[in-house]
């Protein structure tokens, strides 16, 4: 379990840059299969993922406690659907930076920084793809907080600049909120999204 220490505006986080420059270090795990941003356990996460050409980059809403070599249930079921899907690799993105296994104990005030840091991850994820497809996958928490459909606006915006491409997998929930990955099938089929009438429906 992880469970917020802090509101993060508390704790200095670091830039994507300066996390990302480390993250290319030499590390503990092996850095030439891993992206893990930054490359320390810490209050936040802007990227978790294996390397490849060809990643499929699934979106929640906020990171718990998965680091590499270490992935809890919701990773495995990412990493076997990116595979059975024909993706060389995964990349774990959130819509919020802040970890905290239980989506309740997410801060209840955005850190514009924190989230204006994550844009950049998305923004770097997406171009370091050959032909960008993410997979949305945060069910029914993106209701936790008001907060939260903004930051995937903004989201969605980037996704569009970089010619990305939006897929589910499963079945949607009765508001519309594509399925989460963890109780999902392992042949599971992605299948294609309709990202602009979803935000168009969180406005209403």
């Amino acid at each position: 379990m992880h469970v917020p220490k802090t509101p993060t505006a508390e704790i200095n986080a670091e830039t994507f840059e300066s996390a990302l420059r480390k993250a290319l270090e030499p590390q503990e795990y092996d850095e030439s299969r891993w992206l893990y941003v930054p490359p320390y356990y810490t209050e936040y996460r802007y990227i978790l993922g294996t390397i490849g050409k060809n990643p499929l980059i699934c979106v929640g809403i906020n990171p718990s406690t998965a680091e590499p070599n270490n992935l809890d249930n919701t990773l495995k079921s990412v990493e076997r659907i990116a595979h059975g899907n024909g993706y060389d690799s995964f990349i774990m993105f959130n819509v919020y930076a802040q970890r905290a296994t239980n989506p309740d104990d997410m801060e209840s005030n955005e850190n514009a920084f924190l989230h204006e840091q994550n844009m950049r991850a998305f923004e770097y994820v997406l171009k370091n793809a050959e032909s960008p497809s993410v997979w949305a996958a945060w069910g029914t928490i993106i209701d936790k907080r008001g907060y939260l459909s903004k930051c995937m606006r903004e989201m969605t915006e980037i996704a569009e600049a970089c010619g990305a491409k939006w897929y589910k997998a499963g079945k949607c929930s009765k508001a519309g909120h594509p399925h989460h990955p963890l109780y999902l099938k392992k042949d599971s089929i992605l299948e294609d999204f309709d990202i602009k009438s979803y935000i168009s429906s969180l406005e209403k």
